[in-house]
Parts: C-alpha cells; sequence; structure tokens
C-alpha cells in the first residue's frame, strides 16, 4: 500500500489508494509536533505490512521562516570567513534608505578559517596541515555548535583538503554538512549558502525523521517512510534527514507534480498551478509542450541563495487564515502573518483575528454546514461579530470582507504575473490549475484578472499536493562543474562517473530500480555571468541558441559556448495512480444542488445555488454563480462563468 501525506501549516493531508479507488482524509495539523497528525491520520488508515509512506514536510521551511535551526558554525578557506555576509551586491529592498541586512545563519563568532588553497583548476596550492586541522576543531570545541558547514574554496574541482578537514570535524559529534557532497558547483557564495542552510536544518530534521520513522516502524510492521524533495522526486527518510536543504519546498513540489498530471490527462498541458492553502500560497508555470515541470538551481529561501535542484515555485504570504489587519496609518493589511491550525480563523472557535477563510464565509461562499464533509461547523455568527468590533467605523462587515478578500487576491495575482508575464509568457495561453483548500474560492476572479481563458479544479483539491507525492518518482540528482567547451566526448566520463554512483546509491537505500539516467548541462556563452539549462546530447549547441533566443529575445549563434555544469538525474519511476475516464452524459448539475444560500459577488447580493461536488455527475454543465462544496474544498464560481464536468471530473470553468 502507498499512502501520501503532505504537512501544511493548517491541514495534513492524506491520499491514499484503496480498493474502491483512490481516498482522501484530511486532519489539522499539528505544529508543535507534526509527527501527530501522521501517525493519528495512519492509525485511521490503517496500512498493511510493508506499506510505502511518502511525506511531504514543512519543517525545513518552517524552520527557516522562525529562524529557529541550529547553532551553526561555518569553516571556509582563511580570509574567506565573511562571505556569507557580504554575499552579493544585490539588495532586495533597494529603495529602502533605512535597510539592514538579514543575519547570516553563522554569526560572526561562528566562522572559522582553515590556513589551505586550491586553485580554479583544482591544483593544491597549499596542503591543509594536521596541526591545523587540530587547531580548528578545538576552537569549534569551545564554541559549542549544534552543527557545522564546511565549504572550502575550489573545493567542488579538488576535494583533498576539504575530506582532510571534514575528518577532523567529525570528532565534535555533530553534524557535520561538506559542500563537494552536497553541492560540488562553483560559485562560492551560493554553495556556501546552501551547505550553511543545510548545516542549519539538520538536527532538527534528523530529530524529527528519526523519531517519526521510528515511530512508523514500531506501530506498522515493516512500513517504509520516504521523503518528497524540492526537485520533485522522492528520496529515503535517510537523505532527507542527512541533506534536509533538498526538502524546503516539499508539500509544493508535490503540487507541482499533481497539478501538472492532472492537466495533462485532462489535454491542457500548458498551466498555471495555483495553491493556496491555510498559510501561504504557491504558484508554478509549467509548458508541457516545452518538457514539462522543470528545475532551477538558482532558487531562494527567506532570501537564501539554495543551489540544489528546485522545482520554479514561488511563493507568497497569502492564504486562508492570513490575518487582516488596520495598520498606523489605518491602512487594511492581509498578511502575511496568518493563524494557522492554532488558534485557526475565527469561524474554527478559536481564533480572534479576521482571516481571508472567515471574509469569504461572511460572504456566502462557504457553506457552514459542509466544511470537511459536514465534520466541522463553522461558527458564522461568531465571524460576524468579531469583524463587527475589527471593521472600523466605515465600513459595513461585507465591505470589509470584500476588502480582504480583494488584498489577498491582489497579492496572488502579483504572483502570478511574475511566473508569466515578467518571464515572457502570456497567461491567456495558460489553463489556471487551482487547488489547496483556498484555491477554488479565489481562481476565477485570479484568472479573470489575467484573462486566463479558464480554471481547472481537479477532484480533491485539498489534497493535490498529496496526490502529487503519491505519483512521483523516486529521484536523485547529481551535478559537477566541469568548465569545458562544446566537445560532447570530454564530458563523457564526468556523466558515466555520476551515473554509476546514482545506482549505487539507489541500490543502498533499498530502491527496486537503480534508476535511468536524465543527463543535463549548463550552458552559457564565454564571458556570460549566467546559465541555461538544455538537455546532452549531439544537438545541445542548438538547442541552447533557441532557448537564449526563447529567455532573452536573442541568439549570438556565431558566439563560442561553454559547458559550466554537466548535471545528471537518476529517476526510479513508481508505479502510475490511473486517474479514471467516465462516461459523459450531458446533463445540468441539478441533482447536485442541496439548497440557495445568499453569496455576495463584486459587492451585489443574490441567493445561490450550492452543489454538492461527489453528486455531479461527468457532462454535467450549467452557468454561474454557484458554490461547490466537497470535502477538501470549496469552489466559487461568479456570475458569467460557464462550468462543465470533464470525463475524469475536473471541474473546467469558462470565465
Amino acid at each position: 500500500m502507498r499512502i501520501a501525506i503532505d504537512t501544511g501549516g493548517t491541514f495534513t493531508d492524506c491520499v491514499y489508494v484503496a480498493a474502491d479507488g483512490l481516498r482522501v482524509l484530511k486532519l489539522f495539523s499539528t505544529p508543535h509536533d507534526p509527527g501527530t497528525a501522521i501517525l493519528d491520520a495512519l492509525r485511521q488508515i490503517a496500512p498493511g505490512p510493508g506499506a510505502e509512506i511518502r511525506h511531504g514536510t514543512t519543517v525545513g521551511t518552517n524552520t527557516l521562516i522562525e529562524r529557529s535551526g541550529a547553532r551553526v558554525a561555518f569553516v571556509t578557506t582563511a580570509g574567506f570567513e565573511d562571505t556569507i555576509a557580504i554575499g552579493r551586491q544585490a539588495r532586495p529592498r533597494l529603495y529602502d534608505w533605512l535597510a539592514t541586512p538579514d543575519e547570516p545563519l553563522a554569526g560572526a563568532e561562528m566562522r572559522f578559517g582553515v590556513a589551505e588553497r586550491t586553485l580554479h583548476d583544482g591544483e593544491i596550492l597549499k596542503a591543509v596541515a594536521a596541526e591545523e586541522v587540530e587547531r580548528v576543531v578545538e576552537e569549534l570545541r569551545a564554541a559549542k555548535p549544534e552543527a557545522v558547514a564546511l565549504s572550502l574554496l575550489f573545493s567542488f574541482a579538488n576535494a583533498e583538503n576539504e575530506r582532510a578537514v571534514a575528518a577532523g570535524l567529525e570528532r565534535l559529534g555533530v553534524p557535520v554538512s561538506v559542500s563537494h557532497e552536497i553541492l560540488p558547483e562553483f560559485r562560492e557564495y551560493e554553495r556556501a549558502s546552501t551547505v550553511l542552510v543545510n548545516a542549519y536544518l539538520a538536527p532538527k530534521m534528523g530529530r524529527y525523521i528519526g523519531a517519526l520513522e521510528r515511530a512508523v516502524k514500531e506501530e506498522f510492521r515493516e512500513a517504509r517512510l520516504q521523503v518528497m524533495q524540492s526537485s520533485g522526486g522522492i528520496v529515503s527518510a535517510g537523505v532527507a534527514a542527512r541533506e534536509p536543504v533538498r526538502t524546503i519546498l516539499s508539500g509544493p513540489a508535490g503540487g507541482v507534480v499533481g497539478a501538472y498530471a492532472v492537466a495533462r490527462a485532462a489535454g491542457f498541458p500548458r498551466m498555471v498551478g495555483f495553491d493556496m492553502g491555510g498559510t501561504s500560497t504557491d504558484v508554478a508555470l509549467v509548458d508541457g509542450t516545452a518538457g514539462g515541470p522543470r528545475t532551477t538551481s538558482e532558487s531562494q529561501v527567506t532570501g537564501l541563495p539554495v543551489g540544489v535542484p528546485v522545482l520554479d515555485i514561488h511563493t507568497v504570504g497569502a492564504g486562508g487564515g492570513s490575518l487582516a489587519r488596520f495598520d498606523a496609518g489605518g491602512i487594511l493589511r492581509v498578511g502575511p502573518q496568518s493563524a494557522g491550525a492554532e488558534p485557526g480563523p475565527i469561524c474554527y472557535g478559536r481564533g480572534s483575528e479576521p482571516t481571508v477563510t472567515d471574509a469569504n464565509l461572511l460572504l456566502g461562499r462557504m457553506d457552514p454546514e459542509g466544511f470537511l464533509g459536514g465534520k466541522v461547523r463553522l461558527e458564522e455568527k461568531r465571524a460576524r461579530e468579531f469583524f463587527e468590533k475589527k471593521k472600523g467605523p466605515l465600513a459595513s462587515v461585507e465591505e470589509f470582507a470584500e476588502g480582504i478578500i480583494r488584498l489577498a487576491d491582489a497579492t496572488m495575482e502579483k504572483a502570478l504575473r511574475l511566473i508569466s508575464v515578467e518571464r515572457g509568457h502570456d497567461p491567456r495561453d495558460f489553463t489556471l490549475v487551482s487547488f489547496g483548500g483556498a484555491g477554488p474560492l479565489h481562481a476565477c476572479a485570479l484568472a479573470r484578472a489575467l484573462r486566463m481563458p479558464r480554471v481547472l479544479v481537479p477532484r480533491m483539491p485539498g489534497a493535490l499536493s498529496a496526490l502529487g507525492i503519491l505519483m512521483s518518482d523516486v529521484v536523485k540528482d547529481y551535478s559537477r562543474t566541469v568548465m569545458a567547451g562544446p566537445e560532447m566526448e570530454r564530458l563523457e566520463g564526468h556523466f558515466e562517473e555520476m551515473e554509476r554512483r546514482g545506482a549505487r546509491e539507489m541500490r543502498a537505500e533499498g530502491f527496486l530500480s537503480s534508476g535511468m539516467a536524465v543527463r543535463s548541462m549548463d550552458v552559457r556563452y564565454v564571458g556570460q555571468g549566467y546559465e541555461l539549462n538544455v538537455a546532452a546530447g549531439r544537438d545541445f549547441v542548438a538547442q541552447f541558441h533557441r532557448a537564449h533566443r526563447l529567455r532573452y529575445g536573442y541568439a549570438d549563434e556565431a558566439r563560442a559556448v561553454e559547458v559550466v555544469n554537466v548535471r545528471v538525474r537518476m529517476v526510479a519511476p513508481t508505479e502510475s495512480v490511473e486517474l479514471p475516464a467516465r462516461r459523459l452524459r450531458a446533463g445540468n448539475g441539478r441533482q447536485a444542488v442541496r439548497k440557495k444560500r445568499r453569496v455576495i459577488f463584486e459587492g451585489r447580493q443574490a441567493s445561490v445555488p450550492v452543489l454538492e461536488r461527489e453528486l455531479l455527475r461527468a457532462g454535467d454543465a450549467f452557468r454561474g454563480p454557484a458554490v461547490i462544496t466537497e470535502y477538501s474544498a470549496t469552489t466559487a464560481v461568479p456570475p458569467g462563468c460557464r462550468v462543465r464536468v470533464d470525463a475524469r471530473e475536473n471541474l473546467i470553468i469558462e470565465v
């Protein structure tokens, strides 16, 4: 049995394959210990022996956001200790005169230099002496770090000095993250930052994964715990504990995989994923006509460069639990602070600050009796009482609620424009795939704002990230900086060495398949400071010219190119999860109408039908306005939209 569990800030979503098909279970998250909700879910599912449990986790993400990781030491070549503080010249807040740089994860007192030097071509100019290693170890022992990040200059070209230092650091008895193992690529700041993030997360993630794995094995015989990576692939729990930097966007990556699979099966390979949960919104653009989801090795998480492969996802602090408040100047603000699962929105019965979820409820767009299949009743009266107190002297409760929704929508619209318009894509060519517990409430308004033709709301939208995790292949990524010309023969040895390592490690981690290798290269024009990733092959130079023209509007085919990095992705395919198709039968959806409810769209109130999605049939078609409820989400359909249910029971909404 294969079970996928995605832990979010507000809910923990589970998807698994039962005898009668895909099943969904949704529980409130337990932020104090995410494993508690996971074990509760597994007890309800009651898997048999040998279950494969796949986990999408937010532990790494939240640790970075909250800056609640380990006391970490940074060790590098003497003279370069402040690399992580200096960073690049780019400033995140260019016009803020009072801006202060974020503090590095390792403060000045926790940075240590080693007298050694490796040159850019791998030649060792100064070997590291045994007494130098001993000196650094003693200084670190006095500093009492909980983890150590080691990143020596040019260790990607020759790791001999770095291995010698790492061997000494192991005596400290704390996790040691080593740059040539995690990111053997050039650009010292990005490499150092990535390794430092890994070390910062390692103790907390190691304890969490270790405790969860032990509990799972004790309670569920022969069960295996696996973890979703930010790159869109599954990895063993042991690797996730050692290299937590690969799991920072674990849950959102599952959403991209699931959204693309659903959209492609529905005939819309060009899609924008829109995942709005309780705490944040994740958006990603996938052009299936150009090869499906793409990874990037140039991402930033909470302002920190992370060089390991991640799916190209943009996150903003707008979710169902985003808090609304008036600032000192009387201006209404929404987010990025969130009520989360504890205390949650006002209507959950514990919160006391207005949230986006409360606003949707007061506008009639959520059914208080239909939340989580009727398991939880939303307290509309309580939400109205608190909104009356918080709304200020000028607005009605409904105007206050609409203002909250408009501000949340504006934040998410900006994110959608960033990944589409600002990168040369026309949103009118894409379908908005909306999921997450709150996404379908806002999707139609956002699609209209961006002039996108349609919204696709899949089955189980509130658990699509978990479905994506269930569908994901086992993946291991390897890379190496080579700085070579365009002769493929010179690169073959690098590819073969990484492939042998990947096959060996996959077998050692217990995966039945040693995987198939997917080769790619980071290529640039000689003299450029940035690269584009293209598939490895005899025609890679022509591919690069085409990719450069698409991204930057021009290509210089007379100019020499160079290969900066070579990459291998080892993929062990997962048994496919079928999305069954049903026969279409023309209908109008009337059988799904449970009642009518007062709903406000764009300032106008109307009596709107509330439909139960489980009663809709493939082939049903009707016009908005409507509210469609289901176990894991609610879909708001404004006036003027046309809804149809396709053969896979997706809602296709023409806006």
